[in-house]
């Protein structure tokens, strides 16, 4: 196994796990995690560029036209993102969560398709299908929409449409939208030790730790995974990204014991088929092609 792959294993694992993280933390708000999680992160991102000495590049790069803008629109989107994930974790809904990340790559090829005008390939329309066949059937079977996947899947579908226009790598590109929601994420955790409804240095020191950890726990997979990129092929990426939403649903339902009906097993079932066609249909596209050039460079 050569280290791309080391590091794309590393990455996906550490998103897989999350959940149990948030669960150590499950006595503090949702909103205040989140705003832990963008504060800590901001700082670790920070240092990271100041240590490798890239902070004037940081800065030129930020205020180049047009890079506000974008990168608020996906503050925005990974803040909804990350918010309504810690937020159904906590509330005991690990396994819709990994419904949203499930259907994710297959939303987001639809995005493609809609926004970039990007083709799909008549094989790939299978799979899509049957993705939406699985989220209309858990729909009528329980009679509402599974919103919390669905606003996952949305925000970061959208987010990657964002970062996909977007000129900035991935870690000038985070650092710069936690930037952007620092402001408001530190004046609501003043806000909340003011009224005394703060967590931080009130709720023990192990408490403590693990919400500046929170900042750790969000680069580390990040630089893991953009290390990853440059060495392995993308195809190669995109298969083992189902790493973190099989291991989020098996923490969910065996570790946390979150019921899962016989209804719930069809309705996933489809979409996990469809999700084994798609990927099939890319690695035997991908094994099908001529290699003319090094993939996985950014």
């Amino acid at each position: 196994m050569n280290k791309g792959m080391r590091y794309a294993i590393g990455a996906y694992v550490s998103w897989g796990v999350l959940p149990i993280y948030w669960k150590w933390l499950h006595h503090v708000p949702a909103l205040q995690l989140i705003s832990h999680r963008i504060l800590w992160s901001f700082f670790a991102l920070a240092v990271v560029i100041l240590l490798t000495q890239r902070w004037k590049e940081f800065r030129q790069a930020v205020f180049a036209p047009g890079v506000l803008r974008l990168y608020t629109a996906a503050a925005l989107l990974i803040g909804i993102n990350w918010l309504t994930y810690v937020w159904a974790v906590n509330a005991g809904h690990i396994v819709e969560t990994s419904l949203g990340y499930f259907i994710n790559p297959l939303l987001s090829v639809l995005i493609g398709v809609i926004f970039l005008h990007e083709h799909l390939r008549p094989r790939q329309w299978v799979p899509l299908g049957l993705a939406v066949a699985g989220v209309l059937f858990l729909t009528f079977a329980y009679g509402s929409l599974p919103w919390i996947a669905l606003t996952l899947a949305f925000s970061f579908g959208l987010y990657g449409l964002v970062k996909k226009i977007a000129p900035l790598g991935s870690l000038y590109g985070l650092t710069l939208e936690t930037g952007i929601l620092l402001i408001p994420a530190f004046c609501y955790l003043l806000y909340s030790d003011k009224i005394g409804s703060g967590a931080f240095l009130h709720t023990g020191t192990s408490s403590d730790f693990l919400m500046i950890g929170a900042g750790l726990v969000t680069t580390i997979p990040l630089l893991m995974f953009a290390s990853a990129t440059q060495r392995i092929s993308l195809s190669l990426v995109g298969i083992l990204q189902y790493i973190s939403p099989t291991l989020q649903f098996l923490i969910g339902v065996i570790i946390y014991k979150e019921p899962f009906t016989h209804i719930q097993f069809i309705g996933y079932s489809i979409i996990w088929v469809a999700l084994i066609l798609f990927a099939a249909e890319g690695y035997l596209t991908y094994r099908a092609k001529p290699i003319t050039a090094v993939e996985g460079s950014m």
